[in-house]
This record gives structure tokens, sequence and C-alpha cells, in this order.
């Protein structure tokens, strides 16, 4: 990798809009650019603050962040990492255990073929054509680096529309990436107050679940449905399996020091306790009072009409 890549950085490449990346990003806490990237993409840029000031690893890091926007968003998203001596990706999809590869700074495999192919399977590449060209990225090549090695796949993923404006590719300072993205429309995203977080948050989740069930029932009556479904006993179900997941993480996190995993964690934990809240009412340990029913009252006899004498 040249010099400049020596630096470490992350990309997080979301397969959506922007308009449907930004609330997601915003739950992040972090300082990122969002820009588009082709059609059904859109790329983050992080300032690179845990990095580059606190000394957590990119690979680290990237890993929190994408397990955290995919939680809490119906679309994968792929972070691309490097520092001095490894480069490599990061796939999260939903709920699913994340997909990752990595290369020595020489370009050397240092992964499982199997992650490749399930990286092409996740994001819908073809299962032959794709993962033939795939391939070569788990094979030793004495002139291919680590930053080639990313090159080759954005390469593929191009064929889904992928297209990362000039001067954005992995392997430059975060400065460079920073300005790249502001050339090409990039904006900041802005960090949401507590009232505009709890919003977007609801509506993330709502969509998250709501978009879901909308792809395997086919229509938009499924997706409709949901949200009110979500308002109800199942809704907490999935509230209490979010905040199982979510604290644990938010502990591991914690005790690593990690600020990828604590946001991943928090993010759980928060999307648990506000289904808690749009599924209905927080218990109290009381039965609700039942107001005593109206006694039933009979139906007056008709009156008999008077007889004229």
């Amino acid at each position: 990798m040249p010099t400049s890549a020596t630096t470490p950085g992350v990309l997080l490449l979301c397969r959506a809009e922007p308009p449907a990346v930004r609330s997601a990003a915003q739950l992040l806490g972090e300082h990122l650019l969002l820009a588009p990237a082709g059609r059904g993409w859109s790329v983050l840029v992080p300032e690179g603050r845990p990095w580059l000031d606190g000394g957590e690893p990119a690979d680290r890091v990237a890993a929190g962040w994408a397990s955290a926007l995919a939680v809490a968003a119906p679309w994968p998203v792929l972070a691309l990492w490097w520092d001095a001596d490894r480069a490599g990706y990061t796939l999260a999809s939903g709920f699913r255990r994340p997909v990752g590869y990595t290369w020595l700074t020489d370009g050397t495999p240092a992964g499982e073929d199997e992650a490749m192919h399930t990286f092409a399977v996740r994001l819908g590449l073809d299962p032959v054509l794709d993962v033939q060209d795939l391939q070569p990225l788990t094979r030793p090549d004495p002139v291919a680096d680590a930053r080639s090695r990313l090159l080759g796949l954005i390469a593929v993923l191009a064929r889904l529309g992928l297209a990362l404006p000039p001067g954005l590719a992995p392997g430059e300072p975060a400065t460079r990436l920073r300005t790249a993205a502001g050339e090409a429309g990039g904006q900041e995203v802005a960090r949401p107050g507590p009232r505009d977080a709890t919003r977007d948050e609801v509506r993330a989740v709502e969509e998250a679940v709501g978009t879901a069930v909308g792809r395997v029932v086919g229509d938009t009556v499924g997706a409709a449905s949901l949200v009110s479904w979500l308002h109800g006993p199942r809704g907490r179900i999935l509230a209490a399996v979010r905040l199982a997941a979510g604290v644990p993480l938010l502990v591991l996190g914690v005790s690593r020091r990690s600020p990828g995993w604590v946001a991943a964690g928090a993010l759980l934990v928060a999307d648990g306790l506000l289904l808690c809240l749009v599924s209905g009412e927080v218990p109290t340990g009381r039965r609700p009072r039942r107001r005593p029913a109206a006694p039933a009252t009979s139906p007056a006899a008709p009156r008999e009409p008077r007889s004229r004498d």
C-alpha cells in the first residue's frame, strides 16, 4: 500500500440512498460525511478520532459501526478498513453474524474462502460469475497489495451499482477522503437532539421491521400491518430480544474500551427500550382497575293506548 495508507482509515458503504441512511447514521453520534456512491448506494466518511486520537484499532471500530447501522436499518453495511499492517472488510446485515476478510499489507490473504462466498450471497451477487471474480482475491498474488485487493472488491460491487466518487478510495488519509466526499456533494451528518433521536429511532425500528415483512409478504399491506404489530405483545418480545443482545455487547465494549461495540450495544438497548414504549404501557406491577359494568336495563314495556269512552 502507498505511504499514505499507513494512516488507518474506514469507509462505510451502505446499500441505500443518502436520505434513508441519514437518520440511522445520526444514531452513531460520530462526525460523519454522507455522500452518494452510485445507484442505491451511499458512503459514510468518518472523521477518524477513535483510531487517530484514541488508539482504537480501525477494524474493531469499523465492525462495531457496521453492526450498529445494520441492526437499525433494513439494508446491509459494508465497512472497508485499513491500517499500517492489514486491510479488509466487514459486512453486517441485520442480526446475522458479520462476515469479514483480511489481507496483510503486501496483499497476502489472511481470511477464509467461505467468508468471500457468504459475502457474495448476502449482497446478492451472482453465485457463479461474480464469485469466480472474487476467488482471485483469496489467492496469493506477488504484485497485488492490500489496497489493490480492496479496489478489486469495489470493482466487483460496481455490478450492483456501486460507484465511489473520484478521490474516495481505500488507503487515502481521512482528510483527503473527507475533502473528496465534500466535493461529491457530501453533507455533514448532524447529531440529533434528544427528542429528534427518539423520534428517528422509533421510525428506524418501524421502517426496518416493516420493510422486512413487506419483502416477505410481497405487498405494502404486510409492512403497514407490522407497524401495528409492534404496538402489542409481540412487539414486547422483539424488545426483549434486542435488550438481551444489546446489554452483553455494551458490557463487552465498555470492558474493552471499544467505541464501536459500545455504539452497537447502546443502539440495541435503545431499540429495545423504545420498542417497550411503542408496544404498549410499561408494566408497573399493578393491574389496572376495571370500572364496574353498568347494570343491564330491560327495555320499557310499550304503553297500551287509552280507549276513548
